[in-house]
């Protein structure tokens, strides 16, 4: 797994968050935002930080920007300085450039400019959250376009069966990848396993089937 310095350009909260998590992590971390303010509020807490117009070639250039293998931009309310600030990014040869997006128009124009990834945090949390106050799910996560993983208890009629012959995959086009019994770690599941009625289980598969399969009693 990579450990490169990162910078995080834009230090609002999910910028915030995500410079301090990352230090916390023992990730070196350069952030970068327009208010002095805020910088020296922050001062202490992330490995290097500094005030700096993101939109402005030369003060990246100084900052040593383009020395970075990766690059966030966190700029959410400022849509002139994220997209301009991701453009210079990409001209930079930055390789790998994550951005934060406040709208799916907002993040087909990054996306378009050059990002790498584009991130909705109120999005995607949004649909995480739905996920788990309409269903039985624990927890949830969309891993690709249509594949998910969910959190969840085991259906009543699975409890007390073998995997390997439950027949889940091929009527629900479902995998169980892992299994956690009252007191214990997860665990990988495997065709022996049997499922209790207080286990918790990881289950992987397309979303819509996903959704379906923790709809069970």
């Amino acid at each position: 797994m990579r450990n490169d310095p990162v910078v995080v350009i834009g230090l609002g909260r999910f910028g915030t968050a995500l410079a301090l998590e990352l230090t916390r992590r023992g990730t070196e971390v350069l952030a970068i935002d327009n208010r002095p303010k805020l910088v020296q509020a922050l001062s202490g807490q992330i490995t290097q930080i500094a005030a700096a117009d993101s939109t402005d070639l030369e003060s990246l250039t100084q900052l040593g920007v383009p020395d970075f293998y990766r690059a966030v931009v966190a700029i959410g309310s400022d849509l002139e300085a994220s997209i301009l600030t991701t453009s210079l990014l990409v001209d930079m040869g930055i390789d790998d450039i994550w951005a934060k997006a406040v709208s799916r128009q907002h993040g087909q124009i990054l996306s378009r400019i050059g990002a790498h990834h584009v991130v909705l945090p109120e999005h995607d949390m949004g649909e995480r959250v739905a996920h788990l106050v309409s269903g039985r799910m624990l927890d949830y996560m969309q891993v690709d376009a249509g594949f998910a993983l969910a959190k969840t208890r085991p259906p009543k009629d699975y409890v007390g069966v073998r995997l390997g012959t439950s027949g889940m995959r091929k009527k629900f086009g479902v995998t169980v990848v892992a299994v956690k019994s009252p007191g214990e770690e997860f665990t990988y599941a495997t065709a022996e396993t049997e499922l209790t009625y207080d286990d918790v289980i990881l289950v992987s598969g397309r979303t819509a089937d996903v959704e379906r399969f923790a709809e069970l009693p």
